[in-house]
């Protein structure tokens, strides 16, 4: 297979032209992700001269949206790289992984990665991106409140009422406004000990009686006596909150290995752990992964997977990964960053990888999910909220979504 897909931009004389839309990592245009894509497209056309790629960057808050209403016009493009695969492969639009790559190349996904591409056991998304989550705390206001790196919840709680204590604005910063409320609820669902789905990844159980707690914990320990900030956590965005970080404002949040870079260049030095459980260790770590697919619709089949073998070689995986700091995917790729000594500011977000949980990509029924936490968990932690009848309301719509599967 691998060599029908290398010769297929060798020795075919048919023009084609391959569209991809994929997702900007940059913060600005300085370091905006169309420059890594025209990179990749102008070294894979040397090549391979009868398959040309153009390729679209839009921003993380356009993208799916712009890829869905291009599907539904019926001008799939032939390769997106975005944040969800499940409703295009449930729908037969998309190609399978092992349509599409060399069986060297598929095999280099990391097990986990690949696991939560498949739908009904058949993978269709390929990983692209990953990143997991660690406490970040903040060494210099930590130094000057003269409290030690936290290991279980009570540790949070005390850590952040001296830090209170010292004028710090964010004590604990607890970002459950809409932008990405689905990944600081399962961080602590997971810290927990109870997450989105049973411990046999069957159905949903969002409502459990560890989340139920977790969230009363939440109420009860850091928002109600003040020590999450002057914004609400229901209306403080991640972003919000990461800038408060790099500001020297918070004290502790959650935050991804991007995170660590631009804290560090403004000054702020940063300590991490991961989020510690109620009695100690957490149940997993939170694991994050981004999705490259390939749509039928144009019947570039052979010439798309040429170029995701190409994109998948550990030399274009570990290049993205240096330039904005995200984990590579691939178990090659993985060890090589943890091998280099550059990188040992990941390491313990690389540790965390293998053995993370990631959201339940794979069920069409995510997306709704995901839509009911962002609009609805920042009201489990309000001053009147009722954290069991607001995991009972996402409950609800997780079991109608399942239903209609």
């Amino acid at each position: 297979m691998a060599a029908s897909l290398s010769a297929c931009g060798a020795g075919d004389s048919k023009d084609v032209t391959l569209k991809l839309v994929a997702a900007d990592y940059g913060s600005n245009a300085s370091n905006t992700s169309q420059a890594y894509w025209d990179n990749v497209a102008r070294e894979f056309e040397k090549s391979h001269p009868h398959i040309k790629i153009d390729v679209k960057v839009l921003s993380w808050k356009d993208v799916d949206r712009e890829v869905a209403e291009m599907v539904n016009r019926g001008e799939a493009p032939d390769l997106a790289q975005i944040g969800a695969y499940a409703d295009y492969a449930k729908q037969g639009k998309l190609y399978k992984a092992e349509e599409l790559l060399s069986v060297p190349t598929q095999a280099r996904f990391l097990p986990l990665l690949a696991r939560a591409g498949e739908v009904d056991r058949v993978q269709y998304g390929m990983p692209f991106a990953a990143s997991t989550r660690l406490l970040f705390f903040n060494e210099g206001l930590f130094a000057k409140a003269g409290v030690e790196p936290p290991k279980n919840w009570a540790d949070i709680a005390a850590a952040a009422r001296k830090l209170k204590d010292e004028g710090v604005k964010y004590p604990f910063a607890l970002p459950l406004g809409s932008e990405e409320a689905q990944a600081e609820t399962m961080q602590w669902m997971l810290s927990g000990g109870g997450g989105y789905r049973d411990d046999s990844g069957g159905s949903y159980e969002i409502d459990s009686v560890d989340n139920v707690k977790t969230f009363t914990w939440l109420k009860d320990e850091l928002v109600g006596p003040g020590l999450t900030g002057p914004v609400a956590p229901g209306k403080l965005d991640r972003q919000q909150a990461f800038d408060a970080f790099t500001r020297g404002e918070v004290g502790m949040l959650n935050g991804h290995p991007t995170l660590m870079q631009t804290a560090e260049k403004a000054g702020v030095k940063v300590g991490t752990v991961p989020l510690p459980g109620v009695d100690g260790k957490a149940k997993a770590a939170m694991g994050v992964a981004d999705w490259m697919m390939a749509f039928k619709q144009n019947g570039h089949r052979r010439e798309a997977g040429a170029f995701l073998d190409f994109v998948y070689q550990d030399k274009n995986v570990l290049e993205f990964s240096d330039r904005y700091d995200i984990l590579p995917v691939t178990v090659t790729a993985n060890s090589a960053m943890s091998a280099d000594p550059e990188h040992a500011d990941l390491k313990a977000f690389l540790d965390a990888l293998p053995t993370s949980e990631l959201y339940p990509v794979g069920e069409t029924s995510w997306a709704k999910v995901s839509e009911s936490v962002k609009r609805n968990i920042g009201e489990a932690v309000a001053p009147d909220g009722d954290p069991e009848a607001v995991l009972q309301g996402i409950a609800k719509t997780a079991k109608d979504a399942e239903a209609a599967e």
